[in-house]
């Protein structure tokens, strides 16, 4: 394993000028194992090398765009969020428009991506701030887009990330449970799981960290059943011995 680089170099990061305040204070806060350093550092590179084309799963054209598509996979897959918005985005093309979006038809246009009149009225709200506070134009800063409804910090990481190719690490169901079972962290609540491994890797390393390892989880590292002979990082994985003949899994 290669020796771990100290955390100053998070400072000598290419794109660290754009790391949000708090996550720059958080990472000063914490004070990680040279180990777990290391580590990190070479589980991301193996899981660039193994995939090396991840991105997105979200089909997006602008960062408006990708941000009401954020919104609408809460609690929904992917796969179709990306059904329904090709016809959402072509009736609706401007913040102004999801905002007059007439009571009952936007909730019928996204109601197969479930908890649609939730989802409705934060697109509304969200897209209104947008239009009064923003000139109808998403911001990039993390402290910005948390002002909008529906966009907390996962959100706003996923459009910084893929929308402005800022630094960032969008923590889903994928992400915690193999952080966990990594032992990369011992957070369940989103943000310091964030903030945990952000303090392991440089600002350079991640957005690709986020979508290699969401990448791994939909491959190889299953809820159930992991395939952990086929796992191209087993061997830096400390809870990896657990797969034979132990259904519990973290």
């Amino acid at each position: 394993m290669p020796a771990a680089k100290p955390l100053t170099d998070h400072a000598s990061s290419k794109q660290w000028t754009v790391v949000d305040d708090r996550m720059k204070a958080e990472i000063a806060r914490r004070k990680p194992k040279p180990a777990d350093v290391g580590r990190a550092r070479e589980i991301a590179a193996t899981l660039r090398r193994e995939f090396p084309d991840a991105k997105c799963a979200l089909n997006f054209k602008t960062p408006f765009q990708l941000l009401i598509a954020t919104i609408l996979s809460a609690q929904c897959t992917d796969e179709r969020v990306n059904q329904v918005t090709p016809g959402l985005f072509r009736k609706y093309k401007t913040p102004k428009a999801f905002a007059a979006a007439p009571e009952g038809e936007l909730e019928e246009d996204i109601r197969t991506t479930g908890f649609f009149n939730a989802k409705a009225k934060s697109l509304r709200a969200c897209c209104q701030t947008l239009v009064d506070d923003f000139a109808g134009v998403v911001p990039n800063r993390i402290e910005d887009l948390i002002t909008l409804r529906g966009a907390a910090r996962k959100t706003a990481n996923v459009v910084r990330m893929h929308g402005f190719q800022y630094p960032g690490l969008s923590v889903d169901t994928h992400f915690t449970r193999i952080m966990h079972r990594l032992k990369l962290t011992k957070e369940f609540d989103p943000e310091k799981i964030e903030f945990d491994i952000g303090a392991l890797l440089p600002p350079d390393d991640w957005t690709s960290f986020a979508t290699t390892v969401i990448a791994h989880g939909r491959k190889t590292c299953h809820a159930r059943n992991p395939k952990c002979d086929a796992c191209p990082i087993q061997k830096l994985c400390p809870n990896a011995f657990k797969a034979q003949g132990n259904p519990r899994r973290v």
